[in-house]
Parts: structure tokens; C-alpha cells; sequence
């Protein structure tokens, strides 16, 4: 018998993140039991002003030369280009102060460039990545500037053929009663 224990698990993500999870679990399918999809739509955000905002933060950023900057002026500068409080929130939770150059902790020039292809990676879901057949939770705002139910949101869940005709039982909406550009963040409580 192998002494290597096999661990399974549930993976979930949010937004961009939703479909990183699902794309890790299908390459996985021996790794992951179920995945669990937090505003994961659409098929494609190419064409959204959401899409829009967030590619122009990411070119702000990646145009920032932290070599020249102090942490309070690479702060400061968020806060004048990155106009979205939220997004201004994650860009900075994604500046490395900790060492004495400030850089980003994740790969920003990889993500610009990304940004700038004819079919980012980052925002459309291809074909090629293929479908997961394990168990799905998929839980995404009533009202988004990111999702929009009829129009880009249920093709996506095309991927996850357990379901198919589980909406509303496994594929639900949050918040009928919430309005307003946050509503994307759907896992945290409401803020101003």
C-alpha cells in the first residue's frame, strides 16, 4: 500500500480569481472534489466598462517608476490614479514596502502586457481550457458592473456541466436588494 496520502480539496476564487480556480481544477482533476465560483462570469469582460477601468489601472501602475519613489509618494500616487477606493485598496495591498526598493508583489508587467493582447488571457475564458465535471457552487451579485446575468454570466457556466438546469438551486444571485458599483465584491461586508 502507498504511504502517500492523496489530500482533496474545494477550490474558490473571486472575480478573476473564480476562474483561475476553475482553470486550476480542471488541469487538477485529481487534486480538487468541487470548486466554488464567486462572481465568475463573464465568458469574455473584453467589452465592459469594469474590464475598461481595470486595464487602466493596471497601465497606471505599470507606468509608476517605484525606482523614483518613496512609499508615501507610490501611495499617493495610487490614490490620484487608481480612482476606484476598492481598487485603489488592492493595488496598494499589492505594494512591497518591505524591502528598501518598493516593486509589486505580483508579475505587473506580465499582467499589462496581457492587458494589451487582442484576446487578453485575463479576461476571456477559452475554449481550449476545457470543463469541469466535479461538483460547482456558484454564487454572483444580482446587479454588477461586472456580471450581467442574460447577457455573459450563465454561458460561462457552460463550464461546470453538473449546472446545467441548477439554476436557481446551485447557481444563485446575492443581494436582490443591493445596488451600486461594489456589489462585485459580494464576499465582503458593505462599505462606502
Amino acid at each position: 500500500m502507498d504511504s502517500k496520502k492523496i489530500t482533496y480539496a474545494t477550490i474558490g476564487g473571486h472575480g478573476y480569481g473564480a476562474k483561475v480556480a476553475a482553470a486550476t481544477a480542471i488541469n487538477n482533476l485529481n487534486r480538487f472534489t468541487g470548486v466554488i465560483q464567486l462572481e465568475g462570469g463573464p465568458l469574455t469582460h473584453v467589452y465592459y466598462e469594469a474590464y475598461q477601468e481595470l486595464a487602466f489601472y493596471i497601465e497606471f501602475a505599470h507606468s509608476m517608476d517605484l525606482s523614483k519613489m518613496d512609499v508615501g509618494q507610490a501611495l499617493k500616487a495610487l490614490e490620484t490614479g487608481v480612482t476606484c477606493k476598492k481598487w485603489c485598496s488592492i493595488f496598494k495591498q499589492n505594494l512591497n514596502t518591505e524591502s528598501s526598493s518598493l516593486s509589486w508583489k505580483f508579475n505587473l508587467n506580465a499582467l499589462y502586457e496581457n492587458t494589451k493582447k487582442h484576446n487578453p488571457d485575463v479576461a476571456i475564458w477559452s475554449e481550449s481550457y476545457g470543463l469541469w465535471p466535479g461538483q460547482t457552487l456558484a454564487i454572483f451579485a444580482a446587479h454588477s458592473r461586472w456580471v450581467h446575468l442574460a447577457t455573459n454570466t450563465l454561458p460561462f457556466y457552460n463550464v461546470f456541466p453538473r449546472l446545467d438546469g441548477k439554476f436557481p438551486q446551485q447557481i444563485s444571485t446575492h443581494g436582490e436588494d443591493l445596488h451600486g458599483p461594489m456589489t462585485h465584491w459580494i464576499h465582503e461586508e458593505p462599505h462606502d
